[in-house]
């Protein structure tokens, strides 16, 4: 009897290689605040190489993914899971909301990456577009790619009309980044884990709900740096 080749062996190759950039990496979610903490931390003690403090001090809101993964075989792709953190009435830094971003982009490429991600949100539209279960990066809110350096402020009209501007560090390397098309979307299932309530972002950033211990660090480094907003 002849033996049959399986037709979809590539294709089980291919799915195989995919599989690390989709699947959660079993971290909990008390590292991953630590690892957006250590992030914000080493991006804003940079000298020349941060978010600038003006920009800091006038965002509504900051979302942090740390270890975006990227990767293309077929198709480009990303996923990433962090947290947005809204300044709250009186009371500095809010609870943190988990979030997941996800996006892809068309063509032949291959390989995968990792990379820190950090978007401020900066006027109050911005921040209506954070509370609800899903938006698209570029396409239902306004986005731009953020500069850099701590004494440089926004001066395109890009910038300053942008609901959204956005970093990222790859390769050790810190600049402004493009993250179009990405889809941001609250991650209920997190938030579970941290607040033992199926909590929406909504909910919990305008709640006021008493943040996990695990978010000390994240909320203790952004009040560092910038604990008040500023017109």
């Amino acid at each position: 009897m002849a033996t049959t080749t399986f037709p979809f062996r590539p294709l089980l190759a291919t799915l195989l290689l995919m599989t690390p950039l989709f699947a959660d990496d079993t971290r909990k979610a008390d590292e991953r605040l630590q690892d957006s903490a250590d992030f914000l931390n080493e991006i804003m003690s940079a000298p020349d190489r941060s978010i600038p403090q003006d920009l800091l001090n006038k965002a509504y809101c900051v979302v942090v993914i740390p270890g975006l993964k990227k990767g293309a075989l077929i198709f480009g792709a990303k996923y990433g899971k962090g947290y947005a953190v809204c300044r709250a009435p009186e009371q500095g830094w809010g609870p943190p909301a988990a979030v997941r971003i996800e996006g892809g982009t068309a063509g032949f490429q291959a390989g995968f990456s990792s990379s820190d991600v950090v978007l401020l949100v900066m006027n109050e539209s911005g921040m209506k577009h954070l509370m609800k279960s899903k938006f698209t990066i570029g396409t239902d809110a306004t986005a731009a790619i953020g500069p850099v350096g701590r004494n440089v402020t926004a001066q395109t009209d890009a910038m300053m009309r942008a609901e959204i501007l956005s970093w990222s560090r790859s390769h050790g390397v810190f600049a402004g980044v493009s993250v179009d098309g990405a889809t941001l979307r609250g991650d209920t299932d997190e938030n579970e884990t941290l607040y033992n309530k199926r909590w929406t972002s909504k909910e919990i950033l305008t709640s006021g709900a008493t943040p996990p211990a695990a978010a000390k660090p994240l909320l203790d480094t952004l009040t560092k740096f910038s604990m008040r907003r500023t017109h």
